[in-house]
């Protein structure tokens, strides 16, 4: 993939490393396949540390990195107990993968040392470095010794570059530009009353399978969930509130196809990869164009087909123009009557998009000019 032919030749050569690619497009094995490789010597471990914002995100880099056969991991995430994770730490793993809160959970027990990693990815970095996750994101790279660092995420924003600023040494920077992974990806708006969403929604699912439907909050995504099966749909949720072997189930529901949607949060928006998923539903509107972004990147992956409808009630009016000013995509109106009667997707009048055709992969390598630059402790 062309974020891997560009990326791997400087990981391998000890760069740091600003990967800025869209959804589905192997930004994982871009930074996994060269850190396997560095760490082919034999040294005190972990030397390698992949922080995730997510539970689900971490489980899935570490089956990613044991299909490479390559060293032992640990993959370290709240909501659970303690027993499991404290025995692969007892082993001497070459990779730890988790998330913040439960790294430093670790540290602070004395099962985890970070002196000796040398290779460390944040990965969703814009989220990694964002209010929420920055201060327990600073203590962890404060623990480590100038590592080989990498960021990687779909979207980044023009504030992350002070972070880059902070912690990155003349790093390359990748970023692929276009819809080279996903090039039938098919965006559209739906108009809707308020009253009528739910039903509308029920219709849209009903010949459909391998769905993920977005909402906004955690009781939003539960409430929904309930309904849709009370609609006769094999819906699963994943949310905040919900306890880790309740979050794996549904994602085991979901993935076998034996949940043939699933209602979430964001929390399913960032990285995971399920490789049926035919269509995304924004049911409520995000309140950033990034979160948008990632969510509409659950389907179309790694140039597979893929659709995303999101509704627009009355009342998302504000929010709808907002996402817009920030570069929100100006989407195309379905048809809705005709969508609900034949399930065929035919734009509104004065809404259909011009022919396009899929723009060839431009992948851009922007070299720092500030070389030099310590990391801050």
């Amino acid at each position: 993939m062309p974020v891997q032919i560009e990326t791997i030749p400087s990981l391998l050569g000890g760069r740091d490393a600003v990967i800025e690619a869209p959804t589905g497009s192997g930004k994982t094995l871009a930074y996994l396949l060269p850190m396997v490789e560095r760490l082919a010597r034999q040294g005190p471990g972990p030397r390698a540390l992949v922080v995730t914002p997510v539970r689900e995100l971490a489980v899935q880099v570490d089956a990613v990195h044991r299909g490479l056969a390559a060293g032992r991991s640990a993959t370290l995430y709240g909501g659970v107990g303690y027993g499991v994770q404290t025995t692969a730490l007892r082993r001497r793993p070459d990779v730890v993968i988790g998330t913040p809160g439960r790294l430093l959970e670790m540290i602070e027990r004395g099962l985890l040392t970070l002196s000796h990693v040398r290779y460390l990815v944040l990965d969703e970095a814009d989220e990694m470095l964002d209010s929420g996750f920055a201060p327990a994101v600073e203590r962890l790279l404060g623990l480590t010794q100038r590592p080989q660092m990498i960021l990687a995420s779909a979207t980044m924003p023009a504030w992350v570059g002070t972070m880059i600023r902070r912690h990155l040494v003349d790093p390359v920077r990748v970023r692929v530009v276009g819809a080279v992974t996903r090039p039938r990806l098919e965006h559209a708006l739906v108009r809707v009353e308020r009253s009528a969403k739910l039903s509308t929604l029920g219709q849209v699912l009903r010949p459909i399978r391998g769905v993920i439907v977005f909402g906004r909050t955690k009781h939003g995504v539960a409430r929904l969930a309930r309904d849709l099966r009370a609609l006769g749909h094999d819906a699963v949720e994943l949310q905040g509130n919900m306890s880790q072997p309740a979050r794996e189930r549904a994602m085991s529901l979901f993935r076998s196809g034996r949940g043939a949607v699933l209602v979430a949060t964001n929390v399913a928006a960032r990285g995971l990869d399920i490789g049926h998923v035919g269509l995304v539903v924004n049911y409520d509107l995000p309140d950033t164009v990034e979160s948008l972004t990632h969510r509409v990147g659950r389907t179309a992956r790694m140039g597979n087909d893929g659709r995303a409808l999101t509704l627009v009630t009355p009342d998302d009016a504000v929010l709808w123009r907002r996402l817009r000013s920030q570069g929100g995509p100006d989407l195309p109106e379905l048809d809705l009557e005709l969508l609900l009667g034949t399930g065929r997707w035919q734009y509104a009048p004065a809404a259909r998009p011009a022919p396009a055709r899929p723009a060839p992969a431009q992948v851009a390598r922007v070299r720092s000019r500030r070389r030099g630059r310590g990391r801050a402790a």
